[in-house]
């Protein structure tokens, strides 16, 4: 519809006089049209004339022409040709009738009551005609007064629209209580979660130095080898532990007491073998540094086995390794790492072949330095490495000594990698390794030189998949060459796997094998060729109740003589957490070893039972 002007005072006064004259004999007619106005539906109560209500005659052809040359009424009081007076026109009176007939004015969209006169009264709601009870109602938006004008100027239909229904409920509801009733941690209060084994895990002293017989490996599961295991996943942040911040560093310490049964606490053959009643303690220490363009973690265990039953077989285990990442720039990484490790000989290894009152105690120890370079994805790497391992010398029963000292060593090595990054989930890299290994006296007790250079040559690759899969593995061959003619070369496979793999959000595995070329003091052999697998997995039954199974195979081949060893061993531990400092563990461990030496092979199974603490 089109706006029309407003309709002045002066207007309206000209418009009634001129339609007066010819229609004051239809006065009888105009109050019979005003009574049947209601039921003339929209069209009819908006464009009638309110000079058409003589009941007694039909409007005049100058009557009709002059109301249709008028404008509208808009609610303002106008001439009437009643002899009432004025008359209240158009949708300004029907608000004053809506009171008595239960209706309200809305437009050109209901019908309108009656104007209100003396000579012409209005019809209330109750009439007897059913058909105005059937028209539709709507309201008028607050403040809108039927057709009135609003500063002279007609509303819109758009304005005289009903009013939608009430809404049910407010619209911020669910957004003030996700605002609201959302919880709020403490930072002071939040825990320092250990970190969880990702990418390539702690490093194998005895596969990387290549100096130590890793026999022991096979205990790892009650942590009497020479790795340092570190939990698959995170501890759950309700029992993790707080530790102390020491400055940059927060330390996490650890204390664990166990009890248990061996029923071959020395490893011996069946026929020697003394079961006894273990108690062991353990000392854990973890740092981690809080460092903005650097990184320092450090790990380290010290425990001690005691055998009251059987006091020959009493011993100490400690194992630790530290790292240090400096970023120098965005392209440079320097990493530094130090390892150390101390463990015992056991009475039947090939290498001791002796029945010793007591087991000798044996040291590893070692630091590395390395430089990455990345050519935007080319990553080159230069690290050099320096290791030592020391014996203790052995006494039998009779008090003889063994003498080992021509077993100390030194080896001094140079490794070489060079990658390019495909993708951030696959990178490929070809690696070199140079070694010499250097012994403290040149002839050992067999007239034997055993000072040694290696060479071997890897390829393989990184991988990591969402985060699910993280994998690192390379294979190649590595010889070695002896400085006494009379030991024999040797060449052997050189394979290394590393995978973490995060089945689901409560189970995770996780596989490492390693080959290398050890020292060995058996004479006429030039050194063992080693291969060692061990595979983990962990499942959370619950939040603070978690199970560990795995297994390990170890194989060793002693080149120059008829020399074979093949072990395995299988565990299962649980851990239940009563809070951050307090953790029940319960252990069990089964480990055998076969060897075609005299007096090497051995089988035993382990319990223990025990509590960690966590101050």
């Amino acid at each position: 519809m089109t706006r029309e002007r407003p309709i002045t005072e002066e207007r309206a006064n000209r418009a009634g006089a001129g339609a007066l004259a010819p229609l004051r004999g239809l006065a009888a007619t105009l109050a019979a049209a005003l009574v049947l106005a209601p039921l003339a539906g929209p069209a009819f109560a908006q464009d009638a004339s309110p000079s058409a209500t003589d009941p007694s005659a039909a409007p005049a052809e100058g009557a009709e022409a002059s109301a249709r040359a008028r404008p509208r009424p808009t609610g303002i009081e106008t001439a009437s040709p009643l002899r009432g007076g004025l008359i209240s026109s158009g949708l300004g009176a029907s608000n004053s009738a809506s009171s008595t007939s239960g209706t309200s004015g809305a437009g050109s969209f209901g019908p309108r009551a009656p104007a209100s006169t003396g000579d012409a009264p209005a019809p209330s709601a109750d009439s007897s005609d059913d058909s105005v009870s059937r028209l539709p109602r709507f309201r008028t938006a607050p403040g809108i007064t039927g057709g009135a004008t609003v500063n002279g100027a007609r509303p819109s239909l758009l304005r005289q629209r009903a009013a939608p229904p009430r809404r049910l409920g407010s619209a911020t509801k669910q957004i003030t209580q996700a605002r609201v009733q959302q919880t709020t941690t403490d930072l002071r209060l939040s825990p320092v979660i250990q970190s969880p084994v990702s990418g390539v895990p702690l490093p194998s002293t005895f596969v990387r130095l290549g100096l130590v017989n890793p026999a022991n490996v096979l205990g790892l599961g009650l942590g009497l080898g020479t790795i340092v295991q570190g939990s698959l996943r995170p501890i759950d942040p309700a029992y993790a532990p707080l530790g102390y911040r020491l400055g940059a560093f927060t330390l996490l310490p650890a204390f664990t007491q166990s009890i248990g049964y061996d029923t071959n606490p020395n490893q011996t053959v069946a026929r020697s073998a003394q079961p006894s009643l273990v108690l062991r303690s353990e000392g854990e220490l973890a740092v981690r540094s809080d460092w903005s363009q650097a990184e320092f973690t450090g790990e380290m265990r010290g425990s001690y086995l005691e055998y009251p039953d059987n006091p020959d077989a009493s011993r100490p285990n400690a194992v630790g390794v530290s790292r240090l990442r400096i970023d120098a720039n965005r392209d440079t990484r320097i990493d530094v790492e130090t390892r150390f490790l101390l463990d015992s000989q056991r009475a039947g290894s090939p290498d001791l072949n002796a029945a010793t009152a007591s087991r000798p105690l044996f040291a590893s120890y070692g630091a590395s330095v390395g430089v990455q370079e990345n050519f935007n994805r080319l990553q080159l790497s230069l690290r050099g490495s320096i290791d030592r391992q020391v014996f203790e010398d052995a006494r039998l029963s009779n008090g003889t000594v063994i003498r080992q000292s021509d077993r100390d060593a030194n080896q001094y090595g140079v490794r070489l990698r060079a990658g390019y990054e495909v993708s951030p989930m696959f990178t490929p890299f070809v690696e070199t390794l140079i070694d010499t290994r250097v012994y403290d006296t040149q002839v050992d007790q067999y007239g034997l030189r055993r000072d040694s250079d290696g060479i071997a040559f890897s390829a393989g690759a990184s991988i990591e998949l969402n985060r699910a899969l993280t994998a690192e593995v390379s294979a190649g061959m590595q010889h070695r060459s002896y400085v006494d003619r009379t030991l024999r070369p040797i060449d052997a496979p050189l394979v290394s796997a590393a995978l973490i793999w995060t089945v689901s959000p409560l189970t995770t595995v996780r596989f490492n094998q390693q080959t290398g070329v050890i020292e060995t003091a058996v004479p006429g052999s030039s050194g063992a060729f080693t291969d060692v697998a061990t595979l983990e997995v962990q499942h959370d039954l619950f939040r603070n109740l978690s199970i560990n199974v795995g297994a390990t195979y170890l194989a060793n081949t002693y080149e120059g003589v008829a020399i074979r060893e093949r072990g395995y061993s299988a565990f299962a531990r649980l851990d239940y957490r009563f809070n951050r400092w307090l953790t029940f563990r319960g252990s069990y461990l089964w480990s055998t070893l076969t060897s075609s030496s005299a007096n090497a092979s051995y089988e035993g199974h382990a319990v223990l039972l025990g509590v960690r603490v966590n101050p």
